[in-house]
């Protein structure tokens, strides 16, 4: 019988920054469901199947919440991400308000009319690279500040104020040190409720705005909602833009396939969505509680179980995917996860997916020549912080 010392320990480690961890290939070979220890030594579920990582992220049987939270395992020092969140009792239905609240923000339908402002950010951004020339850190130029820009234009946000809230946004993200990411957060909260007062004397055409003039809406609650948008609907793609641009520049047959047919973009998204995920590195997955006992696979799941669910390793499920390491932008019908699934699929998947396909649909047409200009291996990913992501991506054309 494995004893809790025993277990795998997370993180795993990566011997490069585009390759699986060795030690969570060895556990895919055994199953799609494994004991393991969390960052801070907490015993967990990892779900690393595709399958069921699919069913669980929509299973009712799960949740972001804990009827004990003093006493639940935590995945990490977060006070974002690490431990139970909600209240156990209402969580179903504050989650279907609070969705029903937002989702219209963020249709693909009303998102549409913010195209024309994502392209020209583009464009200015890539204009100011071109004007300065190589070598150039394309994370710092382009991946870190579209983003921020699209983010504060949909919520209101001043722009002048990016270096202030990104401090605070990477202090609350921190999975290392449990105050700082304490203090990260209140300070993101504090400058939310002060954006609120000044959007309800204010107002203006913004979802802060909107949030705000929503009957039944306190100012908290506005508060926390925008800061939570500000805080999802930046990072990520930062990191997310960073790692697709990686994938292309260090697969030259693909940078080059894209370059040659513009109309590959939108599927060669799909494609750098799935193989840009890597599990097993940091947190490595989703955490949910389980609200009740159930089973799976044949294992005993008890209520208030932690369990991971691992979207990189789903995405790399070679029973799904045929040679999942690789990248192949003419892929058909890249089957994947990272925006979640179900009840709880991110809202903000229709904004990256603009953000993404602008940035790749105006980047390589204009820099064909664009290349890597450090071996990959040596990179920086930053393992501090909860969505990761590179520290640096240093090109020249």
């Amino acid at each position: 019988m494995t004893t809790s010392a025993q277990l795998p320990q997370l993180p795993f480690r990566q011997t490069h920054p585009l390759e699986t961890a060795p030690a969570l290939r060895e556990l895919q070979s055994r199953g799609a469901i494994h004991r393991v220890r969390t960052p801070v030594g907490h015993e967990a579920w990892l779900v690393t199947g595709y399958a069921h990582v699919r069913e669980l992220l929509d299973d009712q049987r799960l949740g972001r919440s804990h009827p004990q939270p003093e006493t639940a395992a935590r995945s990490g020092e977060s006070a974002l991400f690490g431990g139970p969140l909600g209240n156990f009792n209402t969580e179903p239905a504050d989650h279907a308000r609070m969705r029903a609240l937002l989702q219209p923000r963020f249709s693909p339908k009303h998102l549409r009319a913010v195209v024309p402002k994502v392209e020209a950010l583009t464009t200015g951004l890539l204009d100011q690279l071109d004007e300065e020339g190589p070598p150039a850190d394309l994370h710092a130029k382009l991946a870190v500040p579209l983003p921020i820009l699209v983010i504060c234009e949909l919520l209101g946000v001043p722009y002048s104020d990016r270096d202030r809230f990104r401090s605070w946004t990477q202090d609350a993200a921190n999975v290392c040190d449990h105050a700082r990411s304490e203090q990260g957060l209140a300070e993101l909260y504090g400058y939310g409720i002060e954006l609120v007062k000044h959007k309800r004397a204010h107002p203006d055409d913004d979802v802060t705005s909107r949030l705000c003039a929503t009957d039944g809406v306190s100012d908290e609650e506005a508060a926390a909602s925008s800061m939570h948008l500000l805080f999802a609907g930046h990072e990520t793609t930062v990191v997310q833009i960073g790692w697709d641009a990686l994938l292309l520049l260090t697969s030259r047959g693909q940078w080059q396939a894209l370059s040659h047919d513009p109309a590959l973009i939108p599927n060669a998204v799909e494609e750098l969505l799935r193989a840009s995920t890597r599990g097993g590195a940091g947190i490595a997955g989703i955490p949910r509680y389980a609200r009740t006992d159930f089973e799976i696979d044949d294992v005993a799941i008890h209520a208030g179980d932690l369990l991971l669910l691992d979207i990189g390793s789903a995405n790399h499920d070679p029973t799904v995917i045929i040679d999942p390491d690789s990248v192949d932008v003419v892929r058909k019908h890249a089957a994947h996860l990272t925006f979640g699934y179900g009840a709880h699929y991110c809202i903000g998947a229709p904004l990256a997916r603009i953000e993404l396909k602008t940035v790749f649909t105006q980047l390589i047409p204009r820099f064909p020549s664009m290349q890597l200009t450090a071996d990959p291996a040596t990179l920086r990913v930053r393992r501090d912080v909860l969505a990761g992501g590179l520290s640096e991506l240093p090109v020249s054309w």
